[in-house]
């Protein structure tokens, strides 16, 4: 059975998002792209909020644009066939190799590990909150920007328990971005 995985851009003082809705700072060079890549490669499934749902669907066509360089390219590619189970209470439908939760977290990832192979990825701060007060993240991996957001969504917000980590990798990009991967 694959992991759980949490890992998104994150600000120096804990935002995926700033307060004007902009996350720029999170935006990867092609060093970093290519790391995305290869975790995208790897996965078999993906749990999704609506909003990062609607920021990830240019990467449904954008492998068609051969303007983009190859690396974005290959992601698309990855991206597209990569089976998603996307979270909302406001959509009526979804595009590409996505389906609407019916269930909650614990039974729409019970259910994506019996479709897929692989670690599964959570995506979005209010979905992935869901999940580590139901014990179901087993690994997190924060890619911390030289940028402070001053406010916004944060990566974590409050949990009603702590949760104990231990390191188990670090990467540091030449963008200057950290990537800890800790496990659960």
């Amino acid at each position: 059975m694959g992991k759980l995985i949490y890992s998104m851009g994150v600000s120096l003082d804990g935002y995926i998002v700033g307060p004007d809705g902009r996350f720029d700072w999170a935006m990867p060079d092609e060093e970093q792209h290519r790391f995305h890549n290869e975790q995208a490669r790897a996965l078999g499934g993906h749990l999704l909020g609506r909003g990062p749902y609607e920021t990830m669907l240019y990467w449904e066509t954008a492998e068609e644009d051969t303007s983009l360089p190859d690396y974005e390219r290959e992601f698309a590619a990855v991206w597209k066939q990569l089976p998603k189970v996307v979270f909302s209470t406001t959509l009526a439908e979804v595009e590409g190799n996505a389906r609407l939760a019916t269930g909650e977290p614990a039974e729409e990832l019970a259910r994506l590990r019996q479709e897929t192979d692989g670690d599964i990825a959570v995506g979005g701060a209010t979905l992935a909150v869901a999940c580590i007060e139901q014990g179901l993240v087993d690994e997190y991996g924060p890619l911390v920007s030289p940028a402070v957001a001053g406010g916004g969504t944060p990566f974590l917000p409050p949990l009603e328990e702590r949760v104990e980590l231990e390191l188990v990798e670090t990467r540091t990009f030449a963008s200057r971005v950290v990537y800890m991967r800790y496990s659960a």
